[in-house]
C-alpha cells in the first residue's frame, strides 16, 4: 500500500501555483493609451495657457465662464461619442435642440387651463424630451430599416427640423421669463455655490451616466462590437438594429435636454438655437480620441476635449491674438491630437 501511494505521488502532477501579474506602468499605459493621450493634451495645453496668460487662467472668473457655457455643447458630445464609436454620425442635434423647445412652448401655451406655472413647465419639459427622443428614433429607423447612411439622413433631418422650427414659429423668438419663478430654473441653471453653476453639475451627471452605460453595461459592449465589426456582432447574437436605434434616441433625448438648459439660462428662445454648436460638439468628440472608423472612443476623452475646445477662444484673446486665429488653432490642435491618438493606438496594437 505504501508503494502504491508513493507511486501515485510521483505520477501526480505538481500543484499549479497561481501568480498574479505584477503591476506594470507599461501595461497600464498600453490599456489606457487613449485616455492618457487626451489627458496629456489637456494638461499640456492648460499649462501653456496659464504660462501665456496667468492673469486670466489663474482667476476664478474664467473657470466660472467655462462651466457656464461649455456644458451647452458638451452635453450633446457625450451621446454623440457613443454614436461615433458605433461607426455612425448624427448631425441633426442642433435642430433637435430647437425643435424640443418648440414643443416646450406649444405644451406650455396649451396647458394654461391648469393655472399652475410649475406644472405647466414640468409638462412642457417632458414634451421637449419626448420630442427629442422621437426624432432620434426616426433618425435611427430610417438609417437601420431603410439602409440610408447616417451622414445623409442626419444632414437631411437637420435641414428638415430647422425648417419645421422656422415654419411653426414664423421665425419669431419669444421670452421664457415665466420659468424664473418655478423651481426648475434654479434646478437646471442655478448655482450650487458661488462658482459652480447647475449646468456643470448636469454635465458631470450625464458624463458619469454615459461612462457607466458605455463601460459597465451590455449596451456599451454591443456599441463597441458594432463599431468594430457589425457582421461579427450579428453573428454573436447582438440585435444591432435595436442598439443603433437606441443610440440615436439617446442623442435626441440629450440634445433636447441641452436645448432646455441653453434656453433656460437666458430665459429666452431663438429659432436659431443650436446653430453654433455643431462644430464645437464634433470637435470635442474627435479631439477626445473617438475614431471615425468606429470601435474606439472614451467618454472621458470627450469630456476633456470639450473643455479644450471651449478654452481655445478665450486663450487666443487672452494672449493678445485676434479672434481670426481661433479657427486656425482649432484645426491645428485637432489634427495634432488625432495624429497622436493614432500613433498611440498603433503602439498599443
Amino acid at each position: 500500500m505504501d508503494d502504491m501511494n508513493s507511486q501515485a505521488n510521483e505520477t501526480a502532477p505538481a500543484p499549479t501555483k497561481h501568480y498574479s501579474e505584477p503591476f506594470s506602468l507599461r501595461r497600464l499605459a498600453r490599456t489606457n493609451s487613449a485616455q492618457l493621450g487626451i489627458l496629456g493634451v489637456f494638461l499640456t495645453l492648460w499649462l501653456l495657457m496659464i504660462l501665456a496668460a496667468p492673469k486670466t487662467f489663474l482667476a476664478p472668473n474664467i473657470y466660472y465662464a467655462f462651466m457656464s457655457s461649455i456644458p451647452f455643447f458638451a452635453l450633446m458630445a457625450i451621446p454623440l461619442t457613443i454614436v461615433v464609436i458605433m461607426k455612425e454620425i448624427d448631425l441633426s442635434f442642433p435642430s433637435i435642440m430647437a425643435m424640443g423647445m418648440v414643443s416646450f412652448s406649444f405644451i406650455f401655451n396649451h396647458t394654461a387651463f391648469i393655472g399652475n406655472t410649475t406644472i405647466q413647465v414640468f409638462l412642457a419639459i417632458l414634451a421637449a424630451l419626448l420630442t427629442g427622443t422621437l426624432i432620434g428614433w426616426l433618425n435611427g429607423f430610417i438609417i437601420v430599416r431603410i439602409g440610408i447612411p447616417s451622414l445623409v439622413v442626419t444632414i437631411g433631418t437637420q435641414f428638415f427640423w430647422r425648417g419645421a422650427v422656422l415654419v411653426l414659429t414664423q421665425g419669431a423668438n419669444f421670452s421664457l421669463s415665466y420659468i424664473i419663478k418655478t423651481p426648475f430654473y434654479p434646478m437646471l441653471v442655478g448655482q450650487v455655490v458661488k462658482y459652480l453653476p447647475m449646468q456643470m453639475i448636469w454635465l458631470i451627471v450625464v458624463t458619469i451616466l454615459g461612462w457607466v452605460l458605455l463601460n459597465r453595461r451590455r449596451f456599451g459592449s454591443h456599441i463597441y462590437l458594432i463599431g468594430d465589426n457589425i457582421n461579427s456582432a450579428e453573428l454573436m447574437g447582438v440585435n444591432t438594429g435595436r442598439v443603433r436605434i437606441q443610440a440615436f434616441m439617446l442623442v435626441g433625448l440629450v440634445a433636447a435636454f441641452a436645448g432646455i438648459i441653453a434656453s433656460f439660462y437666458v430665459a429666452y428662445f431663438w429659432p436659431s438655437l443650436g446653430d453654433g454648436y455643431l462644430l464645437s460638439t464634433l470637435a470635442s468628440v474627435f479631439l477626445g480620441g473617438t475614431s471615425v472608423f468606429g470601435g474606439v472612443g472614451t467618454i472621458l476623452g470627450t469630456f476633456l476635449g470639450a473643455f479644450i475646445i471651449g478654452a481655445i477662444e478665450a486663450a487666443t484673446v487672452a494672449v493678445g491674438l485676434t479672434g481670426f486665429w481661433t479657427q486656425l488653432i482649432y484645426g491645428l490642435i485637432i489634427v495634432l491630437s488625432v495624429i497622436m491618438h493614432t500613433y498611440l493606438r498603433k503602439r498599443a496594437d
